[in-house]
């Protein structure tokens, strides 16, 4: 790996280092985008169950929004549940906003090195190409300086990409699930609010 690495030239420690950014982006989005994390299983059905027995406490919704990023939605969902129709659903919209925001965070940065790591590869290609032309002499050719231009093109334009094709795949991937998430998010949060407007409507107004 060494002697690839210095046959590849210094340009390619440009490429090892967006190799690195972009493996700890594909880690930290694994570890941040689970399931268990996002929308935990059951958990519209143990808040509408909370909602029937009776009303929760602002630290109980403090403690439910903080717990992920549906219980947050949901949350506000209760928080907002007494108002008109138009503050419901903008209230709900910011927060969903943000958690799509936050939910959606690193993954553009995947993109970035896809299409960055192609470019770096043939700005090492153009490198190498320089070394090549350099060999040349007017008594003659370098054959060793020849051979080491090549090398530097080649390596480099093959660990561009390398390097790009594994990161378009995971910024599509993770595009795609944070949009699942999302509308699990949507779905459950509407189901909560119909729920919590027909309780509402179904309970009597206590007399004056």
């Amino acid at each position: 790996m060494l002697q690839i690495i210095h046959d590849a030239g210094w340009p390619i420690w440009l490429l090892i280092v967006t190799s690195v950014l972009g493996l700890a982006l594909i880690i930290e989005r694994f570890l941040s985008l689970r399931t268990k994390l996002i929308v935990p299983e059951h958990l519209l059905d143990r808040v509408t169950e909370l909602m029937r027995q009776k009303s929760p406490s602002s630290n109980a919704l403090e403690k439910l929004a903080s717990s992920s990023p549906l219980g947050r939605v949901l949350a506000e969902v209760i928080a907002v549940r007494r108002h008109d129709t138009i503050y419901r659903q903008a209230a709900i919209e910011d927060v969903g906003k943000d958690v799509a925001y936050r939910l959606n965070r690193y993954v553009p940065s995947l993109a970035t090195v896809a299409v960055v790591s192609p470019l770096l590869g043939l700005f090492g290609t153009v490198v190498g190409m320089i070394e090549i032309f350099a060999s040349y002499t007017p008594a003659g050719g370098d054959p060793a300086q020849l051979a080491r231009g090549i090398s530097v093109a080649l390596y480099n334009t093959g660990f561009g990409i390398i390097i790009a094709v594994p990161a378009l795949i995971f910024h599509r991937f993770f595009r795609a699930r944070v949009d699942h998430f999302l509308h699990q998010i949507e779905h459950q949060a509407s189901t909560l609010d119909r729920i919590l407007q027909q309780d509402l409507r179904s309970t009597p107004s206590s007399p004056n």
